[in-house]
């Protein structure tokens, strides 16, 4: 049995932009210059660069690459999709070390390519869970350390107000999770986020935190029960609990501390999303490995990062 990394888009450039090219141009070539669809061509010169097109409507060449997370790399297309299968199939992360040493890219290459993956992950759906009147599992965890309120040295204590804040939703109807990075645990403040991402007919679970405690004034219903007295399903209705996300938050926890380790504020929103990624597009709800990749490449476009915004930014 053939390994499924023995594809001829892991290997073949030629193969490796036609199989891009399927996915982000379902309908054909489009330039990215003028948006034209028509007399655009394939350039076919001995020393024209491969996936190379010319729009003559605006008189530009173009590839694929151009307006995706690809754009300006010098990365070898099929050793792109060899990373993205690569992270799309683990399940807790794979470090920018281990790619390095896979790919045989340097560190540095390896680091920014998965930090542009991780980009490709991140979801712009808008739609509001549990639509259908369905549950939706809400809580918080808390990762990391947040400098901005103790400096490094400071004694951190054994709470959770120095650590980064990740609120996540699960939508049990569709297995779909939705994640953000916030720097506030306050019911002012979390209200707005969940009223803008949950729709008024849900049924909401938490547990027994104080700034869930209005929220059956948003949504058909709020349930929740009691961690701290060890209850985590409720007796007298099995269908109120968060086990769910609980579930959710201890791959994301042994990803982030045993594979990545330690994550800036700056770029922790892109490791919320990957994580997230794999959640909603796992074998429970549909999506093998291949898929996932099939689904993380319809992500590339209008996603370009550079190195400098990266590092220093994110």
């Amino acid at each position: 049995m053939s390994s499924a990394l023995s594809a001829p888009h892991f290997h073949n450039e030629e193969a490796a932009y036609a199989f891009v090219e399927k996915r982000i141009w379902p309908q054909g070539p489009t330039c990215p210059h003028c948006g034209g669809v028509e007399r655009i061509s394939k350039m076919q010169g001995k020393s024209t660069r491969i996936g190379a097109y010319k729009c003559y409507q605006c008189r530009k060449p173009f590839t694929v690459k151009i307006g995706t997370i690809f754009e300006a790399s010098h990365v070898a297309m099929h050793i792109w999709l060899q990373a993205m299968y690569l992270i799309a199939g683990s399940k807790k992360g794979m470090s920018s070390n281990q790619l390095h040493r896979i790919l045989g890219v340097t560190l540095k290459t390896a680091w920014f390519m998965s930090h542009r993956i991780r980009e490709a992950m991140r979801s712009g759906d808008l739609t509001p869970f549990g639509s259908d009147g369905g549950i939706v599992e809400v809580d918080e965890t808390f990762i990391g350390h947040d400098r901005s309120i103790k400096p490094e040295g400071e004694k951190k204590g054994r709470g959770f107000a120095h650590k980064h804040k990740v609120l996540s939703l699960i939508d049990r109807s569709t297995g779909r999770q939705r994640s953000m990075v916030v720097d506030s645990l306050k019911a002012a403040d979390l209200t707005p986020i969940l009223t803008d991402n949950i729709a008024q007919e849900a049924h909401v679970m938490t547990d027994e935190a104080g700034y869930y405690r209005h929220l059956d004034k948003h949504f058909a219903s709020h349930s929740f029960t009691r961690h701290s007295a060890g209850q985590y399903v409720d007796y007298a209705n099995p269908l109120i609990h968060t086990n769910t996300i609980e579930g959710a938050f201890s791959i994301f926890k042994r990803g982030m501390k045993g594979t990545y380790q330690h994550c800036a504020k700056k770029h922790l929103h892109r490791y919320v999303a990957e994580f997230e990624f794999r959640y909603t597009n796992r074998i429970a709800t549909g999506f093998n490995d291949a898929d996932r990749t099939d689904e993380m490449l319809r992500g590339v476009v209008g996603k370009r990062l550079t190195y400098e915004t990266t590092r220093i930014g994110g």
